[in-house]
């Protein structure tokens, strides 16, 4: 069962659940450990995590889940406007409102986030050292690499395209004019963030209701600013990253190199998934099923460090 819950981030209230643990397997003297989770991108807490924070509620782990200021259910004037540096604020906000929940002990807290949201979690693990363990699922770790990527799979037009879309926006912003939006995703060829086979029926599967599929453009000329690979070496605890070998959006060659970096730390698992593939299905079980057990291994000796990669 899941609790609507608020905390500040910047003084803005962002909307949260707290999924509570279901059992005590890996409660200890100072409470259940903990998971906090969000979307990639405009991605909103309803569209396919609660998939996830059930699994962790049986294994013995409570979960907070929240929405960014801006999506879904938070607040903030600013919609639909993907601000690197405000989501990562919004994790360190998280993380703190994680650290108070009743029943949770702040020592166990593990940061958890898929393709954007996987690279927040890498940055702000490495800022605040108290994080138990990070799991980083299909993630963007290298905004300069995901702009070859995006070349490579869908050729140089696409990316010109995407550019002049954010400058058009970026004017207007300048001008005090209504945003401009583009999709977040769609079929490739077609105008989108992310150009994905299937994608509505996809997205159909697991979107919630909070979800638009839409971002300001601007969002676009910021990609290649994005890298959390910089900051890895930093990290001190154990960490999973799980990539799919046939993700066209968030490229598997830059996940495999920011594994390299976090050493000993790092445990590296790779699936024959696309990006949207790890929401619902056959793909997100798999994928949980590594979740589970690499955090019952981490959390279950109280944060002790993992060896070697998978």
């Amino acid at each position: 069962m899941k609790h609507d819950i608020t905390f500040l981030s910047r003084g803005v209230r962002c909307a949260a659940w707290h999924v509570p643990a279901t059992s005590d397997a890996l409660a200890g003297p100072g409470g259940r450990p903990c998971v906090v989770m969000a979307h990639g991108f405009g991605g909103t807490r309803d569209s396919g995590l609660l998939n996830y924070a059930e699994g962790f509620a049986e294994a013995g782990i409570d979960t907070l889940v929240f929405d960014y200021r801006g999506f879904g259910d938070s607040g903030g004037k600013t919609r639909q406007d993907v601000s690197v540096r405000r989501q990562r604020q919004d994790y360190h906000a998280a993380l703190a409102a994680a650290r108070q929940l009743p029943g949770v002990d702040p020592g166990r807290i593990v940061l958890w986030g898929v393709s954007y949201a996987g690279g927040h979690a890498l940055v702000v693990a490495a800022q605040d050292a108290r994080v138990a363990a990070v799991v980083s699922l299909t993630p963007v770790t290298d905004g300069l690499a995901s702009l070859t990527h995006v070349v490579r799979h869908a050729g140089i037009g696409r990316l010109l395209r995407l550019a002049g879309h954010g400058l058009r926006d970026t004017a207007r912003a300048i001008t005090a004019r209504a945003p401009h939006h583009i999709p977040v995703v769609a079929e490739p060829g077609a105008l989108a963030m992310m150009g994905v086979p299937r994608a509505q029926e996809i997205c159909a599967s697991f979107a919630g209701p909070t979800f638009r599929n839409e971002v300001r453009a601007r969002a676009a000329l910021k990609v290649g600013l994005n890298r959390p690979t910089t900051f890895v070496a930093r990290l001190t605890c154990p960490l999973l990253v799980q990539i799919g070998t046939k993700d066209r959006i968030a490229p598997p060659d830059a996940a495999r190199r920011t594994a390299r970096k976090a050493g000993r730390r790092a445990e590296l698992h790779q699936y024959p998934v696309d990006h949207l593939d790890v929401y619902a299905g056959p793909g997100q079980r798999r994928v949980l099923a590594d979740q589970l057990d690499f955090l019952t291994r981490v959390l279950g000796h109280h944060g002790s460090l993992i060896q070697g990669t998978g």
